[in-house]
């Protein structure tokens, strides 16, 4: 379980990161800084949960079956969060749908984000 929470926080970690740069040099050209800013929103958030994976997979804190359970929330949390806000913030480049139909998502993806940190939270206090 921990392979498979740490790889998913590699992962979420180096796109972050090409996100990132892509936001701050690429996109800077083709959208406002306000769209430049909602889409920084979501890297942001993608490099901390990235952070958090890193936390979860390293930690003995936690049984695996709460891994996973975090591990699914983080990802869901992340797709629905922050690839709605890259989405978002792309709208008029991306012409073959209109994404602020589907912009009702990223609270849901905050939500489900705020979910798997009170898990950790409860069990960390649940320990003896």
């Amino acid at each position: 379980m921990n392979r498979k929470v740490i790889a998913t926080a590699a992962f979420f970690g180096f796109t972050g990161i090409i996100l990132g740069a892509f936001g701050a040099h690429g996109l800077k050209k083709i959208v406002t800084p306000e769209l430049v800013a909602t889409f920084e929103t979501g890297v942001r958030y993608q490099v901390y949960h990235a952070l958090f994976l890193l936390f979860i997979g390293s930690t003995a804190l936690l049984a695996d079956k709460t891994k996973k359970v975090i591990l699914a929330l983080v990802v869901a949390g992340v797709i629905l969060f922050s690839a709605s806000i890259y989405l978002l913030a792309l709208n008029e480049q991306l012409n073959f749908f209109d994404f602020k139909k589907i912009g009702w998502v990223t609270p849901i993806g905050g939500l489900v984000l705020i979910i798997a940190w009170l898990i950790l939270f409860i069990n960390v206090l649940k320990k003896k």
